[in-house]
């Protein structure tokens, strides 16, 4: 079956539109605060830290807490770019980049003994390296803290800046990742102030530069309006720019103002996309209506090692 006749098959049990006030049934998630989630909230709240687990209303905070882990958010809160499926915040000018944040993130991944960590950022154009430095900083710190924990970065895109790619790979992470998020097309109504091809170009740069000492990561979200001709057409841009590692989630808009959603894929449609990925060359793909770009991280990047 191919991706087209499978998802139009897949569609028609889609008997939800995107217009009912009430998500599909596959959406319902589990709440529960156990010890674990308590206790990254607490350290996170002493240390003035931000997640994006928090900042982006990521469904899966009760699941990945829980267990955990958690992707921790740097410099900042606030986002200079105005993208509109996202929930974080935007401003002008944001608040100063606190110095001791690397050396902060290092210690709650050490007092909670993380086998694996994920750290990404708000997007800060303001800064001439865009956050490059600091991204280093902690994959060192992390390094430094607790020898035997991996580190991925989820990286902005540093407007294109060579040299603060340059940056973040010295720092030596294990997976660096930076998300392509909807298909061209879309960009000008949902990534306004970003652009596909710049992105494309980070990708295989980053990936040239890895000669096999880490692992180049994309994700995609789907239901903001693309085609599934539009969807094959970025998994192969992805898996020839040399990305190995992708996800791929439904998008949720956090609020009314927010870009609408175009209709919810069904989990059925999601196993059929993950299939088309890793027949791309896309060797390790999660997929699924509330799968996130750091969902499972240390299991995709372990997967892909074996």
């Amino acid at each position: 079956m191919n991706l087209t006749s499978g998802l139009e098959k897949a569609r028609r049990l889609n008997i939800k539109s995107h217009r009912s006030e009430h998500l599909p049934e596959w959406f319902k998630v589990r709440v529960h605060s156990g010890e674990q989630f308590r206790k990254i909230r607490r350290m996170c709240k002493e240390r003035g830290l931000n997640t994006v687990c928090v900042s982006a209303g990521c469904p899966n905070i009760w699941e990945c807490w829980n267990s955990g882990t958690a992707t921790f958010m740097i410099l900042g809160h606030a986002c200079t770019r105005d993208c509109t499926f996202c929930r974080v915040p935007g401003a002008k000018s944001p608040a100063r980049v606190d110095p001791e944040e690397p050396r902060k993130v290092a210690e709650m991944i050490e007092r909670l003994e993380l086998s694996w960590a994920v750290v990404t950022s708000v997007t800060r154009d303001d800064l001439a390296d865009g956050g490059a430095g600091a991204f280093a900083e902690c994959v060192r710190s992390i390094h430094r803290a607790r020898s035997r924990c991996g580190v991925e970065i989820l990286i902005p895109d540093f407007a294109g800046n060579t040299r603060a790619l340059d940056t973040v790979i010295s720092s030596s992470p294990q997976v660096i990742a930076h998300n392509v998020e909807t298909v061209p097309r879309l960009y000008a109504t949902v990534r306004p102030q970003a652009d596909y091809l710049r992105s494309l170009k980070i990708l295989e740069y980053v990936a040239e530069k890895s000669e096999g000492n880490f692992m180049v990561k994309s994700s995609l979200m789907v239901g903001l309006g693309e085609t599934d001709s539009e969807i094959r057409a970025v998994i192969g841009d992805l898996a020839r720019c040399g990305c190995r590692v992708m996800t791929i989630g439904q998008y949720l808009p956090p609020s009314k103002k927010h870009h609408p959603v175009a209709r919810y894929y069904t989990p059925e449609e999601f196993d059929l996309l993950a299939e088309t990925a890793r027949r791309a060359g896309i060797r390790q793909v999660a997929a699924g209506p509330l799968v996130r770009s750091s969902y499972q991280a240390h299991r995709l990047a372990v997967g892909l090692e074996a």
